[in-house]
């Protein structure tokens, strides 16, 4: 019987002696809750866990691209694409993509995330040459301004991702976790490129036709255990590897909370959590946000709801009042920091 060690996260003042620091960041446990495939099986203390599962998940996460995990950390949202499901055609003009760009950097975002493909529910495969040509400018161009801050490419495709790091990103952020494209792990072990890996269940034409799962906490889990796996085969170090469990991507509203509920699982995999819930429907059905740009303070709301479980990094549209929100949480956590 395969055994799942959730932590159990806390940022309260009063440590006690013997709390285990959560992967080297700002959350701390002294308890761990054991899963399996028949359901929970209670607490255990975390002095009692196996060594091998102890060490993932207090193992300080190395940085990743030039962002360092010691703290929270903002992945701002660039969308040069005519179709993405709330910023579609805002930023698709080389002018206006780079303009935004530095005013995410400034509202406070620690990485861009530049896609040139919307992976929204519904949205059709662009061709390789239009995504490449809708990218790898925009990230030059930055980089020809003196633009320094760590740049993302959000593709599923190879030679996009080549044509990305050459133009100088640092990081490839692949939805399909290599699926899609089966030359995806060599051109990123060639690169020395840094990896997200994301959890979908269909593709974006398919994924929230029907979406089902035996136990979805789980089977997302071994999914990005054994795409880990591969990545690690390719070459790819896990030292450079970030996961992401993919909420919205295949996954119905109480999917997604049960994945939020228990978030703190993912790290016994050894690696940053990368959390994207921008704006997603779910944030408006409960919020009451029909419009997906009204959806900032839902999006925030969840965030910290994954900063209290320690998920490192965040993928937000709203940067300035994301950065805002953590900048507070750190505060009252952490201590504030003029």
């Amino acid at each position: 019987m395969t055994l799942y060690y959730r932590p159990i996260a806390q940022t309260d003042p009063c440590r006690p002696a013997g709390a285990l620091t959560l992967a080297g960041g700002w959350c701390w446990f002294t308890h761990v809750e054991v899963l399996t495939r028949a359901g929970s099986q209670g607490l255990i203390a975390a002095a009692d866990l196996p060594e091998d599962v102890r060490g993932r998940l207090t193992a300080p996460r190395a940085p990743l691209a030039g962002v360092s995990f010691e703290r929270p950390s903002v992945m701002g949202i660039l969308n040069v694409t005519p179709d993405s499901f709330s910023d579609g055609g805002r930023f698709d003009a080389p002018e206006a993509a780079l303009t935004q760009a530095q005013a995410l950097a400034q509202a406070g975002a620690d990485m861009l995330d530049i896609g040139g493909e919307s992976t929204r529910p519904g949205a059709v495969e662009v061709p390789v040459a239009d995504e490449i040509s809708r990218t790898a400018p925009v990230i030059a161009a930055l980089r020809a301004q003196g633009y320094g801050a760590p740049i993302s490419i959000d593709t599923r495709k190879a030679p996009v991702a080549k044509a990305a790091v050459e133009a100088g990103a640092g990081l490839v952020n692949d939805v399909s976790a290599m699926l899609f494209d089966a030359d995806m792990a060599a051109t990123v072990a060639a690169t020395g490129a840094a990896l997200s890996l994301m959890h979908a269940q269909g593709t974006p034409a398919t994924m929230q036709a029907a979406p089902s799962y035996d136990d979805v906490l789980l089977d997302v889990y071994d999914h990005l255990a054994a795409r880990l796996a591969v990545a690690e085969a390719a070459g790819i170090a896990r030292a450079r590897i970030m996961l992401d469990p993919g909420i919205g991507f295949g996954k119905t509203l109480e999917h997604n909370l049960v994945l939020l509920r228990r978030l703190s699982l993912f790290h016994a995999l050894g690696c940053p959590i990368l959390l994207g819930v921008s704006r997603k429907r779910f944030i408006g059905t409960i919020g009451g946000a029909e419009a997906a740009d009204a959806r900032a303070p839902g999006t925030l709301a969840v965030t910290l709801a994954g900063l209290a479980q320690g998920a490192q990094m965040h993928r937000v549209h709203d940067v300035a009042e994301i950065a805002q929100g953590i900048r507070l949480y750190n505060a009252i956590t952490k201590g504030y920091e003029q």
